[in-house]
């Protein structure tokens, strides 16, 4: 079987699945090539300088006033993915493949393009909504790219989300079928080294922080009121928040902590799936505190809600050694049943479905 991967290797999560299923394929005896779209804007071409380009603009646009990312993300959004599209289509050979699957919502429009290959999309979330919750699209917009990627969803022969909660999300909120929708969450490597009890114990945040949903005014509050919080990932963030950034960090510094973080708005879309920060803490047998408004934790074993109101007495309770025991062998056992090599194994029967077969054309928008 010939698989082509499309990811973007970027140094966080969203590279690291990619990486995993091309390990896993490739261990199963296929024949995979991994293609970093990271690397698109230097393609040598008038697509390559106009991607450059748009590049400079969204930089622009998310630096500005709410007002200008309303009226601006949205052409350079759209402008990013035509342009994505055109160049992929151009440097990639899809009828060469057996199966192509694409883990980034800026390059799906290349599943669109006519093929005989089969076709997976792999995303982390629905990316209309996503950009909608970050504050970078009018209500107008918002509608307009959600239809955009509704229909390359029903274009592709296989969708899936990084969490199966994402998956029933989307089908609620955007409308669509669901009809090729496939379960193939998030993974992690438990560690060999695994956290040891501490007490007062250490709280670490690991992960990217350029995001809006994150809160990164929430992980500021609750760093005011508990000093033990240690931040770790990028870019950096406003040293007016006051948090004590650690910059980049191999997820191994995981060991030295006793507890992993999580932050999130109250907007719709983040309560209804999980980060991929989540499963990396409980590999290092973390116990997670998770804000009690993300619904369904009862699919990670290890996770503790709090509020935060009641943030300290939530950590209290962690200060004792066998519950802070009990939590972290739930979340090791949850780790291990989050193994790479467990959460793809839907990918052995939709290799098994892969064939090549007569082209066919979808929507290009």
């Amino acid at each position: 079987m010939r698989v082509l991967i499309i990811g973007r290797l970027d140094g966080y999560s969203n590279g690291v699945k990619a990486v995993e299923i091309q390990r896993y394929l490739q261990k199963r005896g296929h024949e995979v090539r991994l293609f970093d779209t990271s690397s698109l804007p230097r393609t040598p071409s008038g697509a390559g300088l106009a991607l450059r380009a748009v590049n400079i603009a969204w930089r622009f646009a998310i630096s500005r006033s709410r007002v200008t990312r309303h009226n601006f993300s949205y052409h350079v959004l759209v402008g990013d993915y035509r342009l994505r599209r055109r160049i992929l289509s151009s440097v990639l050979r899809l009828d060469d493949f057996d199966l192509v699957i694409c883990e980034t919502a800026f390059d799906a429009g290349v599943l669109t393009v006519p093929t005989s290959a089969r076709t997976l999309l792999d995303l982390p979330t629905p990316w209309a909504d996503e950009m909608h919750f970050e504050g970078r699209l009018t209500r107008r917009q918002h509608r307009k790219l959600r239809r955009i990627e509704a229909g390359v969803w029903e274009t592709v022969d296989f969708l899936a989300f990084w969490w199966e909660t994402y998956a029933q999300y989307a089908v609620e909120h955007y409308g669509i079928t669901g009809r090729n929708v496939i379960t193939l969450n998030y993974g992690c490597t438990p560690a060999t080294k695994r956290a040891q009890f501490r007490d007062p114990p250490r709280i670490a945040y690991l992960g990217h922080l350029g995001m809006a949903a994150i809160n990164l005014p929430q992980l500021s509050r609750l760093s005011k009121i508990y000093p033990h919080i240690d931040v770790y990932g990028g870019p950096p963030p406003d040293p007016a928040l006051q948090l004590n950034y650690k910059g980049h960090a191999d997820p191994s510094v995981l060991a030295d902590y006793q507890v992993g973080l999580i932050t999130l708005t109250e907007d719709e879309l983040p309560k209804s799936g999980f980060s991929a920060k989540h499963p990396q803490y409980l590999a290092y047998g973390l116990p997670v505190l998770v804000p009690r408004s993300r619904r369904r934790l009862d699919l990670l074993k290890g996770s503790v809600p709090y509020e935060e109101r009641t943030f300290l007495a939530t950590l209290e309770a962690l200060t004792d050694r066998r519950e802070w025991t009990r939590l972290s062998d739930e979340a090791y056992g949850q780790a291990q049943q989050l193994e790479w090599d467990k959460t793809l194994r839907p990918l052995d029967e939709l290799v098994r479905e892969a064939s090549p077969r007569p082209e066919r054309g979808g929507p290009v928008d």
